[in-house]
């Protein structure tokens, strides 16, 4: 029975690695023992920060809407109240595009929500 000899399945995989290294400073990015340590690393900092990400943009639009919102003399606790007791379904994102760029559009938006807030 032959030998049988890893040389390419090596060097595949070596390749692999270092072409995700690519970009890497220093060794990072040539020697093959220091860019897997840090390829696993930005792997899992990729994956942390996906997640992260969703997070921080609920906040901005949170925080946009509240900003908007106290122009008309009100909180964001009672515009996001008040737009459930009015039916109305908009996710969050959505409405920090409204309070941006079509700010008569949420003006409309905040005097619906204050009559809902009034009849209940």
């Amino acid at each position: 029975m032959a030998r049988v000899k890893r040389g390419v399945t090596t060097h595949n995989r070596h390749k692999k690695i270092l072409k995700l290294a690519k970009g890497y400073r220093g060794r990072s990015s040539t020697c093959f023992r220091v860019a897997v340590e840090k390829v696993e690393k930005g792997l899992l900092y990729a994956y942390r920060d996906r997640k992260a990400k969703k997070r921080e943009f609920r906040a901005l639009w949170i925080q946009r809407i509240n900003a908007a919102v106290r122009e008309y003399g009100m909180i964001y606790s009672q515009f996001i109240f008040g737009l459930k007791k009015a039916g109305i379904e908009m996710d969050r994102k959505v409405l920090s595009e409204l309070a941006i760029s079509e700010k008569e559009t949420f003006k409309g938006l905040v005097d619906e929500v204050r009559n809902a807030l009034q009849k209940a």
